[in-house]
Order: structure tokens, then C-alpha cells, then sequence
């Protein structure tokens, strides 16, 4: 595998991960009780540590996003 295929592939996570991410936010934003009514169906939670958790959920993608996708392909851009 080349250099050019390899930084093209992290390019490509990058942006499918971020497309998640962006998604996942304006869904949240936009029906925040829509959510939290389906979850609570599920998991027994107040509406208070719903929100702890989700946005902790959010917290640790963004920052596996940066380390494996961002990262790296900020790396291989400065190497190539």
C-alpha cells in the first residue's frame, strides 16, 4: 500500500466519521425528547443522566475521531 492510498483512505474515514458525527449532533439538537422518550422506553434513566451520558458518548467519538482519523491523516498530508 502506498502513501497515497493510505493517506486517501484516512481522508475518506475522516469524512464518513465526521458525517456520522455532525449527524448525530443535529438529530440531538433537533428532537432532543423524541430521543430521550425512545431511550427511556429501553433504560430507566433520568432525563439528567441521560443527557451526562449521551454527551459523553459525543465527547469520547469526537476524540476517537481525532486520534484515528484526523490525526493520521493530517501525518501522512505533512509526510507526502
Amino acid at each position: 500500500m502506498d502513501l497515497q492510498t493510505l493517506t486517501a483512505f484516512f481522508m475518506w474515514c475522516m469524512i464518513i466519521n465526521l458525517g456520522v458525527f455532525i449527524f448525530w449532533m443535529i438529530f440531538l439538537l433537533a428532537t432532543p425528547d423524541l430521543v430521550y422518550r425512545l431511550q427511556s422506553s429501553f433504560f430507566p434513566l433520568s432525563r439528567e443522566s441521560y443527557d451526562r451520558i449521551i454527551y459523553g458518548f459525543l465527547g469520547a467519538f469526537k476524540l476517537l475521531v481525532l486520534f484515528f482519523n484526523i490525526v493520521p491523516y493530517v501525518a501522512l498530508r505533512m509526510i507526502g
